[in-house]
């Protein structure tokens, strides 16, 4: 069924551009219509479609490179979207649609690879089960860049500047306040500022760096064929059959139409930006449902259905370099290149965008990698580690689901 632009619904849209938000907050019918804005704003949004043009091109320059088109142009939702709400000020739905991003691709994306992958290949044709493999130079530096990116969130989300706190007695009838996030307060903004800044150019140098050793000097680690594990003669030739066959795929669609299709897919994403953000708000007050969790779950999910798509479809076709590449190459440039892009942006337009990320949040994202790194790092992967992975996903979205969201800085009333 073809998508329905926003002028389907008149209305809406038109009560989006004039401000009018009154109907979006008057009970069950409010929050039926802020929904129904928040996932049109989704659906007019063409991202399911852009793995077929990324993908006609990735077959053009080979699965490493192709790995990288993919997963950039996967992440041009998520990278509009943050700067849309970063222009309006919405630094809390901003870093958690980047962190958020980074464990959809880390934990769903790359999960369901793993399991639907290695659903399809299952078997040797003497029925023995098997496993698909990609490049253990792929799973090692991946590894690495993972622990860094995870390092670099949760030092601006563990220290704090020098503060003296005076702290109420605790008596009966008096009430105890704790302050948990400082880093926003007058006197410590700034020294977070200047270490989240000096952070994000680091990040930026660094993955310029990885770009040139993929690519460039050491490009051999990221490159070898995705094959299964045997050591029957049989299924050797089974997997040099499909590997030929492999070799024997190719575009259906030209290079000059495949990036008008890629151009015109981001500019539509731009312009559904501004409807998808305005829609938050109103969502939030109908629902009560956190924008941590908006930012972090649902914003990712459909933000990134064109990677899951991508990399489900080519770990099905025993494609692992891609699917490795799409999947953790996404997060790897998330954490590196787009949300130190987003605190550099923010430092241009006068927002105060850091990576003092809520400690909870950084929690989840440290374990995620820590798992991760134990599953890929023997160039391995089966069925059963992609539902680990996606059973990780599950509970962490159920524990943002039923946790509050914190504001920065807020002081929060623990006994009174």
């Amino acid at each position: 069924m073809p998508s329905r632009s926003s002028d389907d619904y008149p209305g809406e849209r038109t009560s989006l551009l004039n401000g009018n938000h009154n109907d979006w907050t008057n009970g069950s019918a409010s929050g039926s219509s802020a929904w129904k804005q928040f996932f049109l704003s989704r659906r007019t949004t063409p991202a399911p479609k852009a793995p077929i043009p990324s993908s006609e091109i990735a077959m053009r320059l080979g699965e490493t490179l192709g790995g990288l088109l993919n997963a950039t142009f996967g992440n041009a939702v998520e990278l509009i979207v943050s700067i849309v709400a970063l222009r309006d000020g919405q630094i809390e739905v901003v870093q958690a649609s980047m962190l958020g991003s980074i464990l959809s691709n880390l934990l769903l994306v790359l999960g369901m690879s793993f399991f639907f992958g290695g659903i399809w290949n299952l078997r040797n044709p003497d029925g023995t089960g098997m496993e698909q493999e990609f490049p253990s130079g792929t799973a090692q530096t991946t590894c690495s860049l993972l622990a860094l990116s995870s390092a670099s969130l949760v030092i601006p989300a563990t220290v704090r500047p020098h503060r003296p706190y005076l702290l109420p007695s605790l008596l009966p009838g008096r009430e105890l306040y704790n302050v948990l996030d400082a880093g926003d307060s007058k006197d410590t903004e700034g020294p977070i500022l200047f270490l989240s800044r000096g952070t994000a150019i680091i990040l930026l140098i660094l993955y310029g760096l990885y770009l040139w050793f993929q690519l460039r000097t050491h490009h051999n680690l990221f490159d070898g064929p995705g094959h299964f594990e045997s050591h029957d003669p049989e299924a050797s030739q089974n997997s040099v059959e499909q590997a030929e066959e492999r070799e024997r795929e190719e575009p259906c669609m030209g290079l000059v139409p495949a990036i008008i299709v890629l151009v015109a897919t981001t500019v539509v994403v731009a312009i559904c930006a501004d409807y998808l953000v305005a829609s938050i708000d109103p969502i939030v007050e109908s629902t009560k449902i956190s924008k941590t969790f908006i930012g972090l779950i649902l914003i990712p999910i459909v933000g990134n259905a064109a990677e899951h798509a991508t990399a489900v479809m080519v770990a099905m076709k025993n494609k692992m370099d891609l699917a490795m590449g799409v999947a953790i190459g996404s997060s790897i440039q998330i954490a590196l290149l787009v949300t130190p892009f987003l605190v550099m942006f923010g430092w241009a337009i006068g927002q105060p965008m850091t990576l003092h990320f809520e400690t909870f949040s950084v929690v989840a994202f440290a374990f995620s990698v820590m798992v991760v790194t134990y599953t890929v790092q023997d160039g391995r992967s089966n069925y059963l580690e992609g539902a680990m992975l996606f059973g990780l996903y599950c509970i962490i979205a159920l524990a943002f689901y039923v946790s509050p969201s914190l504001d920065a800085g807020k002081v929060v009333k623990i006994v009174s």
